[in-house]
Order: structure tokens, then sequence, then C-alpha cells
């Protein structure tokens, strides 16, 4: 068996949502920025996202996370989140789960108690703060890119559930948040498949009504999840972020900084406040309002999101010319009924 041509992956997870990501093997992939190597993923070349995540080699309730040299010098590392749909320019729980790999492997020295990491992303640069005992990572704080509303209160029209109102905002990348009784659901792990099917059927409909482009970040230009938020008795917000055919296990950093952005918004949250967001297996990610600034003529506000990841195992993937499936596959038993919408 040839074994020439492979990908090393570390196995990590945050709060259950897992985030792999691939540590040596992977191709050059071209760009002078890491927005530009995001856009060639997706506009261009997409085969080595498709190889990890769809079957065989994957599955639905996964993203892998592309390691890759910075492209801007007050960097020490830079990363592109892979996942079934596209690329994607940023995300906490995959941010997370980069800088333990990074740390716990020893790709970038660990400093007891706490080590900085700057990482290039194609939302911008974020700063990570690990504090770090005994080799290991037991917190991982990110200062996230500018977080702000684009849409409040926006009326949708739907067949199923009437005329709803949605929020839009940018936290890394566009939401639609949604307050989930409007739904007539809870978020309670007994309904991920009805907030699942709930949320990629939104998703769908939002690609008509409602468009977005960010004033920036060239390409990023689409509603990229349904978030589904409620209210829990002790002042948390209970969230769900939905992809195609699941939900996300983890509280989501970057749905956590545009609910965040749109309680800025609204006046609800004011630089120096604190919101727990909770997922729907009970993990949990503080998120703090640490600054305000401006994109593109929008008031934005600067969120830091705390979480823990853990790194669980190694693997290997084998690359093979004589492989039938190089390409992926996803069946609509586990990915959902819309499977057809992945890219």
């Amino acid at each position: 068996m040839n074994w020439n041509r492979t990908l090393e992956l570390l196995q990590v997870h945050c709060q259950g949502e897992i985030g792999k990501v691939i540590v040596s093997g992977a191709p050059e992939i071209p760009g002078a920025t890491m927005l530009d190597k995001m856009n060639h993923i997706n506009t261009v070349d997409d085969s080595l996202r498709r190889f990890v995540t769809f079957e065989p080699r994957a599955n639905v309730a996964m993203s892998v996370n592309l390691l890759v040299e910075p492209t801007r010098s007050d960097a020490d590392a830079g990363f592109i989140v892979l996942q079934a749909d596209r690329a994607h320019p940023m995300s906490g729980s995959n941010c997370i789960c980069v800088v333990t790999a990074l740390l716990e492997s020893g790709r970038v020295p660990m400093s007891e108690p706490e080590t900085i990491v700057r990482l290039d992303t194609p939302a911008g640069l974020v700063v990570a703060r690990a504090v770090c005992r005994d080799g290991q990572c037991l917190s991982v704080s990110l200062d996230n890119v500018p977080s702000f509303a684009e849409a409040l209160d926006r009326e949708v029209e739907t067949p199923k559930w009437g005329r709803i109102k949605i929020d839009v905002a940018f936290g890394g990348v566009y939401y639609a948040l949604v307050d989930v009784e409007q739904l007539g659901l809870d978020i309670a792990p007994a309904n991920a498949r009805l907030l699942a099917e709930a949320g990629i059927e939104l998703k769908s409909l939002l690609s008509g009504q409602v468009t977005v482009a960010h004033p920036v970040l060239t390409g990023v230009d689409e509603i990229a999840y349904v978030m589904f938020r409620g209210q829990e008795a002790d002042g948390a917000v209970r969230t769900t972020t939905l992809q195609p055919g699941r939900v996300d296990r983890s509280p989501c950093g970057t749905g956590s900084s545009a609910n965040l952005a749109a309680l800025h918004a609204r006046g609800e949250v004011s630089v120096g406040d604190r919101r727990t967001s909770r997922s729907i297996i009970g993990g949990e990610f503080l998120a703090e309002a640490i600054g305000e600034t401006e994109v593109g003529g929008r008031r934005a506000v600067l969120p830091r999101i705390t979480g823990r990841a853990y790194v669980y195992g190694r693997e290997q993937l084998r690359l093979s010319d004589d492989d039938p499936f190089t390409a992926g596959f996803a069946l609509s038993d586990t990915w959902g009924p819309q499977v057809g919408l992945l890219g």
C-alpha cells in the first residue's frame, strides 16, 4: 500500500463540536492574502475541501481547519475553515480548536500561565489568549473581528411559520438570528432534527429575500447560517446555529459575536458587558464586549469569546488516485433533506 501522499490531522473538539486541524500534507493554496486563498477554494478549486469534509472520510457534525503559513507579518499562523458547504472566513469554535492544536502540539511555543497567539484569517487578524498549565490549554479567549448588525427585526415571509422577524448580523460570517419561539420550538437535544430542517429551510428562503455584502471583505456576501436563540432563566442565551443537515454542538463563537452585535445595536449591551452563550448540549462560551469601532460606516462592537477545546486524537488520511470517492459524497439520511444545497 502506497502511503507517500498523506494528510496529517489532529482531532480536536470544542465543547463537543469537532474541528479537526490539518497540520501537514495539504497542497499550497494560491493567494496573496488569506481572503484570496479562501476565495480560491470557493471559486477555483474545492477538491481539498470536499476530500476532507464529505463522506467517506467525514461526517455531518464536524469541520476541518486548514493550517497555512500566515500572509501577514504580525501573525503566528493562518487558517481557513473548511465545511461541507464551502470555506468560511472565521469560526469561533474552530479558532479555539486551532489555537489549542498549535500550542499542545508545540507548533507555536507555549508559555505559562498565558500564551498569546495571533491568527491570520480571511476575516482579519484574530488575537487569542490561552490560559496554559502543565502543557495544556485550559481556556482560549478570542478577540474576534469587528462585529455589526446589518438589520434588526427584518420581517420575512415563510410558508410554514407565517411572517417572522430576524436580525441580520456579522460576527466573522453573516448570520440570520431568529428567536426560536416564533417557530413553536425550543432548543433541546430532542428537537435537533426539527431545528436543523427548519434552519436549512429558512436559509433557503432568506436567499431570495435578504441580501448582504460585507463593506470590506470581498466575497463575503451571503448569510452563512441561521442561528436560533432563546432566553434562559439565568440570563444566558441558548443558541444553536444551523448548517446543512445538522446543529452546532458548541455555543458558536462567531454566532455569539453576531448576537452580541445585535444586542449592542439595540443598546442592550455596552463595553464591558458579558453574556453567556449556551449550546444545545449545555456547553458554554463567555461573550464580552471589549470595545467599539466602525466597519464601512457601520457601528460595530469588538467581541471577546472564551471557551475550551480538547485534542482527542491523531488521524492520517491517504491520498490516492485510485480512490473512487476523492470528491466525497453526502446522503440525505444523515445530512438532511436539503443535501443538494451543499457545495
